[in-house]
């Protein structure tokens, strides 16, 4: 069965399913500042737009365009910064 979930006033939103291998949600974000808190690992794949990513353990910011992807470890937290209303597919485990 489909989740919906809805996020940070509603400038995120997503659908959580289950793929052959791994549970995952598919989104948008609108363009905004955003902090994501992690209970499982977390592979973020960009599928339209840009996304600014400051991950764990990390100062700098890093840019990831459509068709690019980065991991988050469980039990951590990642920032956001989205400029355009931008496409995600999330896998988790």
């Amino acid at each position: 069965m489909l989740d919906v979930n809805e996020y940070f006033e509603g400038n995120v939103k997503s659908i959580g399913f289950n793929t052959e291998t791994l549970p995952a949600t598919v989104g948008v974000m609108a363009p905004g500042e955003y902090r994501f808190d992690t209970s499982q690992h977390e592979t973020m794949s960009v599928v339209s737009g840009t996304l600014t990513v400051k991950l764990p353990g990390q100062e700098a910011w890093q840019t990831f365009n459509a068709g690019e992807s980065f991991e988050v470890d469980a039990n951590t937290a990642f920032d956001l910064q989205v400029k355009v209303d931008t496409a995600y597919l999330c896998t988790y485990g």
